[in-house]
């Protein structure tokens, strides 16, 4: 019934023995939303819905069998009560029960016996139906999750039928209902995210049902959509508190962003070509050899007037890691510079490696996901230069402290640390007389 409906909406294969990188705890306020959304949708939509044909055999003793089928079966009419649905801790599943529910249906019958064949179409109605049943997750003898009818129930009020076309008098002496347990295997889902992306997200492990909430342990591992291969690391254990008066809660651990991370980088998209082209039109500097002069002064006198392009590209997978409020990238990169000829041929000129650490924060405001990004760290440095040295004098000779009007800096002292810089100095006042002369006037004022 409505739990096998829910439940059907998982579709995934166990593969035990793994870490969970998605987890989704359902709780008792998001099952009964969903069994009130349920509920109107099946009123809805019954009346769009034509069931499948049923066939089978009425024995009638030693005379033998008579073959019958119901086709085109729809619902005409449907009074659908709200459900009662809960956890049910002791069998690991749900329980659900409809107080009252009424339907009309209307469809065509056939019957044969030997060489006998007769037909025609019904009109069926079952009015205050009781229905209770129990479903049960479990797992059959390959691993697949499934879910089987523990009990099904059912009190019927009334019954009222009409056939046309023929004489149905086996159907009508057998009619009634029919009560068998059932079981369904889903298979493994996977959902492409683009054309190169796709993400997995089968069960690791059984459901775990408790009196007040479902929880599902997710695979959550991007893979190639070509090859279908994922990251050779694996999850690690994390734990999803659970909130209850929240309808759903989903936590993922920093796997599921390092296997896309990785199929990204495995499949060499993180690597850009930017040339001249990307720099505004008005900005001093561009992506040729007579702007990148004073810093390669040979550069130009090699290569006069050229346009130049970069590749910029991961060295490595770049790695997320998550802490509390935080998450952190480290990115590990490159640019290689060529000069394009007028041929439009590459001469390759030097080499940089540009290794980069960013933090982020995410929250949700205004019903959107929203974020901020700081970077922590940038190194550069210079691995190979086809183009002779960098000129870095610079550096040496050393640029201006900023100055102010009337004082000097004394014994300056800068120091780096792990945060932060550290300057320490000590102020020379040279101020001249009539400022001097306006400063102890205001000092007498405020202070004696």
């Amino acid at each position: 019934m409505l739990p096998s409906l829910l439940i059907s909406l998982i579709f995934a294969t166990l593969t035990g023995g793994e870490n969970p990188a998605i987890q989704v705890i359902l709780n008792n306020k998001g099952l009964q939303y969903g069994k009130n959304v349920g509920a109107g949708w099946i009123q809805d939509n019954l009346k769009r819905v034509t069931l499948p044909d049923i066939s089978g055999k009425i024995s009638i003793g030693f005379l033998g069998s008579v073959g019958y089928t119901l086709t085109g079966v729809s619902v005409k009419q449907c009074d659908f009560p709200e459900p009662s649905v809960q956890f049910q801790e002791d069998i690991s599943g749900f329980k659900s029960s409809i107080s009252g529910l009424s339907v009309a249906l209307t469809g065509g019958w056939r019957t044969h016996y030997g060489l006998i064949h007769d037909g025609g179409s019904f009109d069926l109605a079952v009015f205050d139906v009781d229905v209770t049943s129990t479903a049960k997750l479990g797992e059959d003898a390959d691993g697949h999750l499934s879910i089987s009818s523990v009990n099904c129930s059912a009190d019927v009020g009334d019954i009222k039928m009409r056939f046309r076309g023929g004489l149905p008098l086996m159907l009508i002496l057998t009619a009634g209902f029919v009560y068998s347990s059932y079981s369904i295997q889903f298979h493994t889902v996977s959902f492409p995210v683009d054309p190169f992306l796709g993400i997995d997200l089968s069960l690791t492990n059984l459901p775990s049902v408790d009196a007040s909430s479902l929880t599902l342990g997710l695979k959550g591992d991007f893979y190639q959509i070509k090859s279908h291969a994922g990251p050779p690391f694996k999850a690690g254990p994390f734990t999803l508190p659970k909130q209850p008066g929240f309808m759903m809660s989903v936590g993922f651990s920093e796997f599921t962003l390092n296997s896309a991370s990785y199929v990204y980088f495995s499949a060499g998209l993180f690597s850009r070509l930017v040339n001249d082209s990307v720099i505004p039109p008005s900005s001093p500097f561009h992506l040729n050899t007579s702007s990148f002069g004073p810093y390669i002064p040979q550069l130009p006198k090699l290569f006069p007037d050229l346009l130049m392009s970069l590749q910029v590209y991961a060295r490595e997978m770049p790695v997320f890691s998550l802490q509390p409020g935080l998450i952190r990238l480290g990115l590990l990169g490159s640019i290689k510079a060529f000069a394009i000829q007028p041929n439009a041929t590459l001469t390759p000129l030097f080499k940089l490696n540009v290794d980069s650490k960013f933090s982020g924060k995410t929250w949700i405001s205004d019903g959107l996901l929203k974020g901020s990004v700081e970077m922590d760290n940038l190194t550069l440095t210079l691995v190979s230069s086809e183009v002779g040295p960098f000129q870095v004098s610079k550096l040496a000779h050393g640029f201006d402290i900023p100055r102010m009007k009337h004082a000097q800096l004394v014994n300056t002292v800068l120091k780096v640390e792990e945060v932060c810089i550290h300057l320490s100095e000590s102020l020379s006042l040279c101020l001249p007389l009539s400022v001097l002369h306006i400063y102890l006037m205001l000092f007498c004022f405020f202070f004696f």
